[in-house]
């Protein structure tokens, strides 16, 4: 096998959660805000369409975090990552922010998140966002293969290809059909019990 430790790397969105963005638009009925980087590419375009759609609306960060914390976990998350917790280091790697999470990160048992920070006012209103650093995924596999970790990881969409790449093993979970096409390298579980089995050889 390999001889380094293992740390599994996990999306966040479309893994454990259901997709944050799109969840709260159909909870506050702003269906512009169910855009994705699919539709809009210029991730800085499509935050700053984000934040100018909240201000409109006089959205503030908490009506924000109320409706996250009203948001389910996906079917059988929790037992996933508790199992794979009780095994190896995880960490969850994603583009999301720590103010938008932290609900989540509470019902998943506070595991590691790496991701980005909102940029609020006195206010309480959203006025922009900070990267912690371009392709921060794919950065953190990087660095923590450097301190020498074997890294497997699994996420669900583009934003994720760079990271599987990196990674010493990389899979894909319940990813959209083009997804699967553009990238067959990566084999494909659409439940966490096949997800299990990929990444359970990998753990010692």
């Amino acid at each position: 096998m390999h001889h380094h430790p293992t740390i599994v790397t996990l999306d966040l969105e479309g893994v454990f959660t259901p997709e944050i963005w799109i969840e709260f638009a159909d909870k506050v009925g702003i269906p512009e805000l169910r855009r994705t980087t699919r539709d809009e590419p210029d991730y800085d375009k499509l935050m700053r369409f984000r934040i100018d759609l909240l201000q409109q609306h006089g959205f503030t960060l908490s009506d924000i975090q109320a409706v996250i914390a009203g948001m389910e976990l996906l079917p059988g998350a929790r037992e996933f990552l508790d199992w794979l917790r009780a095994r190896t280091q995880v960490i969850i790697l994603s583009d999301t922010f720590y103010q938008f999470a932290q609900p989540l990160m509470a019902k998943l048992g506070y595991p590691t998140l790496f991701c980005h920070s909102l940029v609020v006012d006195e206010k309480d209103v959203i006025v922009g966002y900070q990267l912690r650093m371009p392709d921060s995924k794919r950065a953190a596999v990087n660095a923590l293969k450097a301190i020498n970790f074997y890294i497997v990881a699994a996420g669900d969409s583009y934003n994720d290809v760079s990271m599987l790449k990196e990674a010493d093993q990389g899979f894909l979970f319940r990813p959209p059909a083009n997804v699967v096409a553009e990238f067959p390298q990566f084999p494909v579980a659409e439940d966490y019990e096949t997800l299990k089995t990929f990444i359970e050889p990998w753990l010692y």
